[in-house]
C-alpha cells in the first residue's frame, strides 16, 4: 500500500487447479480485498479453499467479481478505482500472467489512463506450456519457443512468419490458441520438419477432471505428419500442441510414452 493506496496484483495461477498454485500467488489472492476472476477460476479457487464457498463469505473474506472477456477494459478500470480507494486488488489469470494472460492488458489500460499513482505487481504462475511439458516428460530440456494461434490482433501472415522462423531454427514449439487454426500451422510447420518428428497435444493441464474437455486432463503422443488426424483432441482454449525437433525422442515404461529433448542432444556420458 502506498499513499492510501493498494496494490493491483495481476495473479497467475497456473495452468490448471491450485495445487499447481505458488504460495506468493495463494497470499495474494486470500489477502485482497477484491478478486477478479472468470467463473471457473473461482470454481478452481472456491474448491480448493483458497476463496470461501459462494454464499458463505463472510466480512473479511474478498469481494469476489466476476471477470469475462468481453469486461476486460471496464474491470481493469474497476481495479484502478478500487486500488485509489485504498484497496488490494487481485486480478486473477491462467498460467502466467506474461504469457498470453492479464499483465500487458493492465499496463496498456495504466498507459491509456495516466494511471501513474496506481501501484502494480505482476504475481507470475506455471503457464500451461511447462504445466504440458511436465505431463509428457522432458520435451522442453532445450530451447523453446511458444507462439499462439489466435489471429485476432494480428495477421496470418506474422503467424506464419514466427512459424517458419521458429522450426528453421530448431526450437521446440508449444502452439497456444490451437483451436483456430492448427491445421494451418501443422501444414506450414510440415514444410520445414521431417513428418516422424514427435508431437504431443495436451489438454487441461494441471486440471484434473475440472477443465472444460470432456476426457479431463490428457495428452497424446503422435507425429508431425499424423497431428492433423487427432481433431477431436484438439477442442478449446485448454489444448495446446507441443511440436519437437529432430532431436527429440519418445521413450516409454510400463505406465506411460514420454517425450524427451535432450540438451544439446546428450547422452549418458555427457551428464
Amino acid at each position: 500500500m502506498t499513499d492510501g493506496h493498494g496494490t493491483l496484483y495481476v495473479v497467475g495461477i497456473g495452468p490448471g487447479l491450485p495445487a499447481h498454485m505458488t504460495q506468493r500467488a495463494r497470499e495474494v489472492i486470500t489477502g485482497a480485498d477484491c478478486v477478479i476472476a472468470s467463473n471457473l477460476y473461482q470454481e478452481f479457487l472456491r474448491d480448493d479453499g483458497t476463496l470461501p464457498p459462494e454464499g458463505e463469505e463472510r466480512d473479511t473474506d474478498p469481494e469476489v467479481v466476476r471477470s469475462s472477456m468481453g469486461q476486460q477494459v471496464e474491470l481493469t478500470r474497476e481495479a484502478f478505482e478500487r486500488v485509489r480507494a485504498g484497496e488490494d486488488v487481485a486480478h486473477v489469470s491462467g498460467g502466467d500472467p506474461n504469457v498470453y494472460g492479464k499483465s500487458d492488458l493492465v499496463f496498456t489500460m495504466a498507459d491509456a489512463d495516466d494511471a501513474t499513482d496506481v501501484p502494480i505487481e505482476i504475481v507470475p504462475g506455471v503457464t500451461a506450456a511447462l504445466g504440458g511439458a511436465a505431463m509428457m516428460g522432458a520435451p522442453l530440456s532445450n530451447d523453446f519457443c511458444t507462439i499462439s494461434l489466435s489471429d485476432k490482433w494480428r495477421g496470418w501472415d506474422e503467424i506464419e512468419e514466427k512459424l517458419r522462423a521458429a522450426a528453421v531454427s530448431n526450437f521446440v514449439i508449444v502452439l497456444y490458441n490451437c483451436w483456430r487454426n492448427y491445421e494451418r500451422a501443422i501444414t506450414i510447420l510440415r514444410e520445414e520438419r521431417a513428418d516422424d518428428v514427435p508431437v504431443g497435444i495436451f489438454n487441461d493441464a494441471g486440471r484434473g477432471d475440472a477443465g472444460r474437455n470432456v476426457d479431463g486432463e490428457a495428452f497424446t503422443v503422435t507425429t508431425l505428419g499424423d497431428a492433423t488426424a487427432h481433431e477431436e483432441e484438439v477442442g478449446g482454449m485448454g489444448t495446446s500442441i507441443l511440436v519437437g525437433t529432430h532431436e527429440t525422442d519418445t521413450w516409454s515404461n510400463d505406465f506411460e510414452t514420454y517425450l524427451v529433448t535432450p540438451r544439446g542432444g546428450r547422452d549418458v556420458e555427457d551428464f
